[in-house]
């Protein structure tokens, strides 16, 4: 089957997850071995669309990579912007996210702006202890909340989401992943069936090789996202996003992919 889109689309970070029997987990010692798709450099930047009107962008960055005795993690951002002028619209949100390199969270700051002023939330997966302790609050340094919360296994942010989904895209399998999102402990269930497809975007004049996956998170995300989601990603090792549609308390958006900066990648034709 052809998918084919116009300019628009919106992948936020939080779509991309999915199991019939749990993915809760392996605790950090028994982790799966390094994952392919973080990659120090890379940069996607997405439209995002409602009906015929362009609502804003995401930028999603992976910045550098840390290595400590036993720990590998890497830095990851994701931009995400209302464009100007759009009616009834006017976010703006920064996600921070450390992910370990066998593709789980272990630490995550979300920003919001509200009002001009930026309201954070911050949690720290200290998963030695079994817990993770939140902070909420405003302007980066006044804590206005602080939490903690029991978690066995290693858990999702909002960002990391976006990771995971591209890791297991080939798992063949129904997942159900545990995250934490506004400060409560949800799931998403994803179908990655390994469905072959091709989709056409506006950034690339050829049909583009992907595998198809189906899924529903059971909370309501930024722009009212909720529900189920459905998602392109390249059929290569990078697993990149290229098109994601998701439900919103009015309709539904399309996400999709605009430009992108990954050493030797290039989005694959199909037939190859």
């Amino acid at each position: 089957m052809k998918h084919t889109t116009r300019r628009g689309g919106w992948v936020l970070p939080v779509l991309f997850l999915f199991t019939g029997t749990p993915a809760m987990a392996q605790s950090p010692a028994h982790a799966d071995p390094p994952s392919h798709v973080l990659v120090e450099g890379e940069e996607l930047t997405y439209n995002v669309r409602y009906a015929f009107l362009d609502l804003g962008q995401i930028r999603v960055k992976t910045i550098a990579r840390e290595r400590k005795p036993g720990v590998t993690s890497f830095s990851t951002l994701a931009y995400i912007d209302s464009y100007r002028n759009v009616p009834l619209v006017d976010l703006h949100a920064i996600f921070e996210s450390r992910i370990d390199s066998t593709v789980y969270s272990r630490g995550f700051t979300g920003k919001v702006k509200q009002d001009n002023v930026w309201d954070f939330s911050r949690y720290h997966f200290d998963y030695d202890r079994h817990r993770v302790v939140m902070e909420i609050g405003q302007r980066d340094t006044v804590v206005a909340k602080r939490e903690t919360l029991s978690v066995d296994g290693t858990w999702q942010d909002g960002l990391s989401l976006f990771f995971y989904a591209r890791h297991h895209l080939f798992a063949g399998r129904d997942m159900n992943v545990p995250a934490l999102v506004k400060e409560s402990k949800v799931n998403t269930f994803i179908r990655f069936d390994k469905r072959k497809d091709e989709v056409e975007i506006d950034a690339v004049d050829y049909p583009i090789d992907v595998v198809g996956f189906e899924g529903n998170a059971e909370f309501v995300g930024i722009f009212g996202l909720t529900g189920g989601f459905s998602g392109w990603f390249s059929n290569d090792d990078a697993r990149i996003p290229i098109v994601a549609k998701m439900k919103v308390i009015l309709g539904s958006v399309t996400i999709e992919l605009m430009s992108w900066k990954r050493p030797g990648w290039a989005p694959p034709r199909t037939g190859n």
